[in-house]
């Protein structure tokens, strides 16, 4: 059985044969359930967004609201990707620059020079195994960013990729909030 996240992740579940009846229920057509990261691991649950909040305290909204989306889109977390594209447009985001993170690079009209800065550097934080963090990206962090602001951008980059994994792992909905719930 092939399971997919998305189009550039493919996951492989072998299932262990067994013996067909006209009785037996599909069970390979139906995804086993998945745990409540939050109720199975409350310390942990918590601390992450401890974590999460002390990365956020004093940068801009805005700039937040795209290094998340910026990850998800990475990841391929719709849960995420819907979450936080729904905050960036209730925070007043424009919709075009929503619309150009993915191929920011190609629209760096849409982006300030640091936007542009904390994008790169969340691309080669979360895709850390595919080349490291170059220096030039780095440098050009620290050019935007003092010490302090970089510290917190990336822990955020940290926190958003794991919000990401938690995410997928537990097959999370894409369109439900469960934020209000916590």
């Amino acid at each position: 059985m092939v399971m997919t996240n998305n189009t550039n992740a493919t996951q492989t579940a072998s299932i262990a044969p067994t013996t067909a009846t006209a009785t037996a229920p599909a069970a390979a057509d139906t995804p086993a359930p998945r745990l409540n990261f939050a109720k199975a691991a409350p310390k942990a649950f918590k601390a992450l967004i401890g974590f999460d909040a002390a990365a956020r305290d004093g940068l801009d909204p805005a700039l937040v609201e795209l290094i998340q989306i910026r990850a998800s889109l990475l990841n391929g977390c719709a849960y995420c990707l819907h979450m936080h594209t729904s905050d960036a447009r209730k925070a007043g985001e424009d919709e075009a620059r929503l619309h150009m993170i993915g191929v920011w690079r190609e629209a760096r009209n849409f982006f300030t020079e640091k936007e542009q800065a904390a994008l790169a550097l969340t691309e080669s934080v979360t895709l850390v195994s595919q080349g490291g963090i170059p220096d030039d990206v780095y440098g050009e962090a620290t050019r935007h960013f003092d010490e302090s602001e970089l510290a917190r951008v990336l822990a955020l980059i940290f926190t958003i990729n794991t919000w990401n994994r938690i995410a997928l792992s537990t097959a999370k909905v894409a369109g439900e909030d469960e934020r209000v719930a916590h």
